[in-house]
């Protein structure tokens, strides 16, 4: 039975990210992944007028439904570190296909700018935003230390608090990240990190000054000779 036309498109981007990943998006030939996907360059064109449209469809594969999932996990009226620990969970528990995605995205970016804006200005319209109101709604409430621009604040929640997931899940058994805890453990020591960082200050107590007792005598002051 032949398959149906309506399936052509997603076997070009499945062949696509097996061959992006071993052979680097410049390196690899549309014609075999065509090949690999059972049809022609044509209709690699017709879906994917420029490779580089091929590998943003590759990274929107999985990146939409991970958005989705960090959406459910950011928004909603509690308070914010337990939405923050939420969205941590998730990409601490990145499918393997995510994980191969970020590999590519990391190393793609670095080797093209053309592909790096691409990839931020698709971010700008999917996880920022979500951090970023989750960050503007933790100062509102007094979560989160309101003197800190929130830029920084961001950058700081993805380093202090996502990247060690991403990289315990990618490293696996590989030192030094084999020596962090996995899973909760770390999402929870990653959380307490990251609010000691960006968490409301607390003022210091005013220091105690010592007072004489009505009647006691003074220090004495050096005679003059």
């Amino acid at each position: 039975m032949a398959r149906p036309r309506t399936d052509i498109q997603p076997r070009i981007v499945r062949a696509a990210r097996s061959r992006f990943l071993a052979e680097g998006v410049d390196g690899a030939s549309l014609r075999n992944i065509a090949a690999d996907a059972g049809t022609n360059v044509g209709m690699v064109f017709y879906y994917f007028p420029t490779k580089d449209d091929l590998f943003l469809a590759v990274v929107e594969d999985v990146y939409a439904k991970l958005l989705g999932d960090l959406s459910a996990c950011l928004t909603g009226d509690v308070p914010v570190r337990e939405r923050l620990t939420k969205a941590l969970r998730r990409l601490a528990s990145a499918s393997d296909d995510e994980l191969e995605v970020v590999r590519l995205v990391a190393r793609e970016a670095l080797l093209s700018g053309e592909r790096f804006g691409r990839v931020l200005s698709r971010a700008r319209r999917g996880h920022v935003p979500l951090f970023l109101a989750a960050l503007e709604d933790g100062v509102r409430r007094g979560e989160i230390d309101a003197s800190v621009p929130l830029p920084l604040l961001f950058v700081t929640t993805l380093g202090v608090g996502g990247l060690p997931q991403l990289l315990r899940r990618a490293a696996g058994d590989a030192p030094p990240f084999s020596l962090l805890p996995a899973g909760d453990a770390l999402v929870e020591a990653s959380v307490e990190m990251l609010f000691r960082a960006i968490g409301p200050r607390t003022r210091a107590a005013p220091a105690r000054v010592a007072r004489r007792a009505p009647g006691a005598a003074g220090p004495r002051k050096p005679r003059r000779r």
